[in-house]
């Protein structure tokens, strides 16, 4: 007689998916903000926040993912990192600067500086992560040209 009760066979997987996923994206977010002081920054920050997306997409599938991060919330996120990266630069004109010259941001050159990277690096952190998480979504939503009893 077979067994009622169904097991997934990647119980294990999804468990410790759980528990990492959350510590990736902690981890991107203090490369982020470390990256004004050390090494990292929005680049980095924004592959690593991405892959804790596409580790999730890996264990639970492509359409969990996009029901959990979709893909509007992408499209909407590639703009606006873009935006944010080139709308510090025009505020830096308007304030009667060269572009992206953030001594103007504040009384403080020093502290211009401060909030001029971590507006630029939160727009990179934006666009980078939105644009990984893109192209996966485009790669794991195609449909194979070939169908699978021709194999």
């Amino acid at each position: 007689m077979p067994d009622p009760v169904i097991r997934d066979p990647h119980v294990l997987l999804r468990v410790i998916s759980k528990f990492l996923i959350p510590l990736i994206a902690l981890f991107a977010f203090y490369v982020q903000f470390h990256g004004d002081y050390g090494p990292g920054g929005g680049f980095q920050a924004g592959v690593i926040l991405a892959a804790s997306v596409i580790l999730y997409a890996l264990i639970f599938g492509l359409h969990e993912a996009k029901r959990a991060f979709p893909p509007s919330w992408i499209r909407i996120g590639m703009t606006l990192g873009v935006l944010l990266y080139g709308g510090t630069g025009v505020v830096t004109w308007m304030l009667g600067a060269e572009f992206l010259n953030y001594d103007v941001l504040a009384h403080d050159p020093s502290h211009g500086q401060h909030y001029g990277i971590l507006a630029i690096e939160l727009g990179v952190l934006i666009t980078v992560t939105t644009v990984m998480i893109a192209i996966f979504y485009a790669f794991g939503s195609r449909q194979p040209e070939t169908q699978e009893e021709d194999w």
